[in-house]
């Protein structure tokens, strides 16, 4: 049985829309680049004692920073739908929707790069950090087999440059899989670490995919000393298509006590 073209595609799913297609998506990635930059320049004229990389061993309820000293600046962005938007995968996946396959994604990392674009406003925020003698370091769960190729694909965006091992980090460079922590910690390791960007809040830190409930993990994001980092250091970019946001049963979406449903006699 023939796949079917693109031409036969009823309707693009609703968090593609949106993400891929929606001037309110652009419009939201080009003001948050922008915020960020003027954060950064605000500590590059200030510089801050601390950094906003998570130290080992903290929580998110009592976080505490590593130190800047006098190592020199540097901002950290995951790299899938933060700097990039995957349209040839993301086209794929409209027309032959499945569960996530890892043998797809492989492929799609080692041939896709030039079916991606930049973030809209990533390219010129980049230009301005750089031009503020600020580093930009990669952190992504794209594997380092495909250094190379990952590579590539972010340069072409004109988003580079992306070095593997000094301004680019995979997932497989110190054995602890899909989680950041740990090259996180070597970034701050070298340097005063301004600013963070992603779509997940694992680019972030790894506590908030450590069993947080999603009532709870938005709990987490919204109130103390976390809640006041986002904005002022971490810059989140809306992801409604895939990954740790997309979940969550009727009581942790809707509270009971906000539920409503039309009277008797409107329904």
């Amino acid at each position: 049985m023939p796949r079917p073209s693109i031409d036969a595609v009823a309707a693009v799913p609703p968090g593609m829309q949106y993400l891929y297609g929606s001037a309110e998506a652009a419009a939201q990635s080009v003001q948050t680049w922008r915020q960020l930059a003027s954060f950064v320049a605000a500590q590059m004229a200030t510089p801050p004692r601390d950094s906003v990389v998570l130290a080992p061993e903290v929580t998110l309820a009592d976080p505490r920073w590593v130190a800047c000293g006098t190592k020199p600046k540097a901002v950290v962005f995951d790299v899938d739908e933060t700097v990039l938007l995957n349209l040839g995968f993301e086209a794929n996946d409209a027309i032959h929707p499945a569960a996530y396959d890892q043998k797809t994604w492989d492929a799609w990392e080692r041939t896709g790069g030039t079916k991606v674009v930049a973030q809209p406003g990533a390219v010129e925020a980049l230009d301005t950090l750089r031009r503020l003698g600020v580093t930009v370091i990669f952190n992504t769960n794209r594997s380092a087999r495909y250094a190379a190729a990952t590579r590539a694909t972010i340069e072409g965006a004109g988003l580079g440059p992306a070095v593997h091992g000094t301004t680019l980090y995979l997932s497989g460079d110190d054995g602890s899989g899909s989680k950041k922590d740990g090259r996180r910690a070597a970034i701050a390791a070298k340097y005063c670490v301004l600013a963070m960007g992603g779509d997940q809040l694992g680019d972030f830190s790894d506590l908030f995919n450590d069993g947080l409930a999603p009532s709870a993990r938005r709990a987490t994001a919204l109130t103390g000393p976390i809640g006041k980092r986002f904005g002022a250091g971490w810059f989140v970019w809306p992801n409604p298509v895939y990954g740790t946001a997309v979940k969550g049963g009727m009581d942790d979406v809707f509270p009971r006590d906000k539920r409503w449903a039309p009277p008797a006699g409107d329904r």
